[in-house]
């Protein structure tokens, strides 16, 4: 089965929400107590995903806001050289700074992010910068769910989806679930459901959508797509990590993409990573089977290497490691 957008586009994709920098450790194997130095890089689910887009050949813009400073200007030049379109990408006048994330690599299973996220600029992008002319120009709407978790950015969001819809651009949710952006669980599941019931195509990992529908213990995928299908959404998809994916259409299709296996260096980025393989896929006219394993390949190659935003593959990476993987599978 594949899936149709409007193709008389400019864009393929637009993305909207943060962008900040990732300071990931250079020592491995230890805490962040004894890593002394950290590589900088562009960070922050949207931006990796656009830059991800971007990297595969897809035609990318961007909608956030930046700070007035270095690292604001680092991460407008860098997306800029990577061919995303920036010219909806606002400053900041207000002096809020740029989030910014630590990464400590203790192990390839025991990773964890420290955060800097108090009064961020990319979360005072206010309804009024986002531009309606601009949005129509895009088959693709991406929205990552931290963006909803404070306001103006949460209303920012809320006028993007509602312009996406009004010009027949697809509404792809990435839910992008940090509990340290939102004030409590219940707040979480309002905005997240308000958002995911009007997207077309929602992607999160299963303990993201048990957020979503505010649920203490591990909820069915078959109880989430019910309730989804009874909204706007027509495609959902549910990660569960080294188990696979698995895609579910309104049409009642349901397929699964696996894992691939590869030599972990982290676990961060393989979200941004998979979405933006998964919706290339897709934009380029593959069928969903495909893409899932678009989205896993692609995936398993960012947690192989250091960083997310840099580390985005190729096409050729993407379809060599699929078919090498497939060689290995038949013989």
């Amino acid at each position: 089965m594949n899936y149709k957008f409007n193709d008389n586009r400019e864009f393929d994709i637009i993305a909207v929400g943060r962008a900040c920098i990732d300071l990931n450790a250079v020592e491995y194997n230890r805490p962040m107590e004894e890593t002394m130095t950290f590589s900088k890089y562009v960070g922050g689910s949207p931006a990796n995903i656009a830059i991800g887009s971007s990297k595969l050949g897809l035609k990318a813009g961007f909608i956030g806001k930046l700070a007035d400073d270095q690292h604001g200007r680092f991460i407008e030049q860098y997306m800029r050289e990577v061919g995303i379109d920036t010219t909806n990408m606002v400053v900041d006048k207000d002096g809020h700074k740029t989030g910014l994330a630590f990464t400590e690599i203790k192990s390839p299973e025991e990773c964890s992010i420290l955060m800097y996220r108090q009064d961020v600029a990319d979360l005072y992008l206010d309804p009024s910068e986002v531009d309606e002319e601009y949005i129509k120009k895009a088959k693709i709407l991406l929205v990552s769910g931290t963006a909803l978790s404070k306001s103006p950015s949460r209303e920012a969001m809320l006028k993007a989806v509602s312009l996406a819809k009004k010009n027949d651009v697809k509404v792809i949710f990435e839910l992008d679930y940090r509990p340290y952006s939102w004030n409590n669980t219940e707040e979480t599941a309002v905005y997240y459901s308000l958002v995911a019931e009007q997207s077309d195509v929602v992607i999160g990992t299963r303990e993201e959508f048990d957020a979503l529908e505010n649920r203490t213990t591990e909820g069915k995928n078959e109880d989430t797509v019910n309730y989804l299908f009874q909204h706007s959404p027509d495609l959902v998809v549910i990660k569960h990590g080294v188990e696979g994916s698995y895609a579910y259409t309104k049409s009642g299709e349901v397929f699964r993409g696996l894992a691939y296996k590869t030599k972990v260096l982290k676990t961060f980025g393989a979200g941004d990573s998979y979405a933006s393989a998964f919706l290339f896929a897709l934009i380029s006219g593959k069928d969903i089977e495909t893409a899932l394993k678009y989205g896993s390949a692609s995936a398993s190659i960012v947690v192989s290497k250091h960083s997310s935003s840099d580390a985005m593959p190729s096409v050729e990476e993407i379809e060599g490691l699929i078919a090498k993987n497939e060689t290995i599978s038949v013989g």
